[in-house]
């Protein structure tokens, strides 16, 4: 079989993974320069530059691990794993590890410091995560790992985008639609054109018609833009200087859970490739996933790179390979001539978020299609945490744009927003998601003895404060590990895990009354 390297639908594919990684590249850029205080020499010379070169390297792998695939199988129709920043390790280790260190000593570079050693420390436990990964993905119900993968694709993809396209309806809802309906309704447009990038081209069209027609509703960025090449330079002492000083261990709290998440994600996102039909080596995934972020931190990017959520999209779209390559060379280079500035003075964002609202919807639409029907109930379940997780993000950005801080305003909610709830149930969502889905999988199937195990299990991640622990501080919700960390709920989970055994027992029981019946 002849397998060539790039296909029409590749188009589609590598516009939809490019704005993906661009918007994570424009959050670093916003975030690092104004919320913790790095000169641009830092972030566009030293950051983005090694953020590129471990995207290229994870698109590069992944690409040639499709291609090896598709030749291996015979298949035409293999979709590379999609590779970039993790949005929610971003924010986090900013808020959560960068930030407060640059606020307490006003130092940028030791600030940075902290974010390199949380990046290796997360990848190296990741790495680690690559043998144990394979076990677990066998032994968890499929809607266990695509439930929480749909949760995060309806509230933190979809909802966010919809926002933003209809608070910007002159440029964004048409391009919007437009994708919805092509590849909603698989709709082939004249001459072939792939509908991701016409969409793209009319709503950059329709943003600067409507600008030099005296509408003003796309604003070019005025920051001015100057070629220079940025070449990533190592940055291993600047790693282990931030663990040398003792401060490097007090972050574990966050680093932990961070790594945790990426390697459960990853293996959430390698369950929905097979789901949409290519199956890939776990392990072999997961530790290129983990040494990513490790060409990252020893480049000076502190965020970790990892599998990206979205491959039934892309591969709805037609994408196979060549897109993931052709996306990690042209980040590569944006990122080494500083050029997202330039993207952006060109192109309105708004016209190109209608290609991810599409990811998101079609990832939602996946949990409940490629499950038993009767386990649509377990999706469903498995939903709330990353819903909890998605109002926690809406209140704390309200208070935030308010002047305040949920430290400061969550005592006077009361009865009319149970903000402590929803806290406790956004800590450690993905695994709270997997473990609730997994738990009602086997209720459904009538499996009571495996629900209470996966009862137990919640009841000890509690208990040692993995899930529904915190600490609210005036820095925001921070982790909170130890014994007792969230006892009242590891009691909850134990008193449902006993609840469950005994009525295996009495399932049991009857089953066995019922065939001496009938026999």
């Amino acid at each position: 079989m002849k397998v060539g390297w790039f296909v029409r639908g590749d188009v589609d594919g590598f516009f939809g993974l490019f704005v993906d990684n661009l918007l994570q590249l424009m959050l670093i850029a916003v975030l690092c320069g104004k919320v913790c205080g790095m000169p641009p020499d830092l972030v566009y010379g030293r950051i983005l530059p090694g953020a590129a070169l471990s995207i290229l390297f994870g698109n590069a792998f992944y690409a040639w691990q499709a291609r090896k695939l598709a030749i291996r199988t015979g298949r035409t129709d293999v979709t590379a794993l999609p590779y970039g920043i993790n949005t929610v390790s971003l924010i986090a280790f900013v808020f959560l590890i960068i930030a407060p260190i640059y606020f307490e000593t006003k130092d940028p570079n030791l600030a940075w410091q902290a974010g390199l050693f949380a990046c290796l420390a997360s990848a190296v436990l990741e790495c680690v995560g690559a043998f144990v990964g394979g076990w677990l993905r066998r032994h968890t119900p499929r809607a266990a790992l695509l439930s929480s993968l749909a949760g995060i694709a309806i509230t933190f993809i979809s909802m966010g985008f919809v926002f933003q396209i209809f608070a910007m309806p002159a440029i964004a809802v048409v391009p919007a639609l437009l994708v919805i309906i092509v590849y909603g309704g698989q709709i082939k447009l004249p001459l072939g054109l792939p509908g991701g990038f016409f969409a793209v081209a009319l709503g950059v069209a329709m943003g600067w018609i409507l600008r030099w027609c005296g509408y003003p509703f796309f604003q070019p960025l005025q920051e001015p833009y100057q070629f220079a090449v940025h070449l990533p330079g190592t940055a291993f002492s600047d790693m282990f200087a931030f663990l040398e000083n003792g401060r490097g261990w007090k972050y574990f709290s966050v680093i932990f859970p961070m790594a945790l998440f990426n390697v459960v994600g990853s293996l959430q996102n390698l369950e929905s490739a097979e789901a949409a039909g290519d199956r890939y080596d776990t392990r072999s995934s997961l530790l290129v996933n983990g040494f990513g972020s490790i060409v990252a931190a020893c480049l000076g990017n502190p965020f970790p790179t990892t599998i990206y959520i979205g491959h039934p999209g892309w591969k709805a779209m037609g994408a196979r390979w060549g897109y993931s390559m052709v996306n990690g060379v042209v980040i590569t280079l944006l990122c080494l001539i500083g050029g997202v500035t330039l993207v952006l003075k060109v192109v309105p964002m708004e016209a190109m978020i209608g290609i991810l609202l599409w990811v998101g919807l079609i990832i939602t639409a996946q949990a409940f299609r490629e499950v038993p029907r009767k386990h649509g109930v377990a999706v469903a379940v498995g939903l709330l945490p990353a819903l909890a997780a998605w109002a926690l993000l809406l209140v704390e950005t309200a208070l935030r744009k308010a002047g305040t801080s949920l430290y400061d305003v969550a005592p006077r909610f009361g009865n009319d927003l149970y903000v402590y709830g929803i806290i406790s149930l956004s800590q450690g969502f993905m695994l709270t998601c997997m473990i609730l889905a997994a738990m009602m999988v086997f209720v459904v199937e009538r499996q009571f003895l495996k629900a209470a195990l996966w009862m137990a299990t919640a009841a000890v991640l509690s208990f040692f404060g993995v899930i529904h622990a915190y600490v609210l501080t005036p820095a925001g919700v921070q982790n909170r590990f130890g014994f007792g960390a969230a006892r009242a709920y590891a009691l909850a989970y134990l008193i449902a895990s006993l609840l469950l055994v005994a009525l295996h027992y009495y399932n049991r029981g009857r089953e066995t009354e019922l065939t001496g019946v009938v026999a």
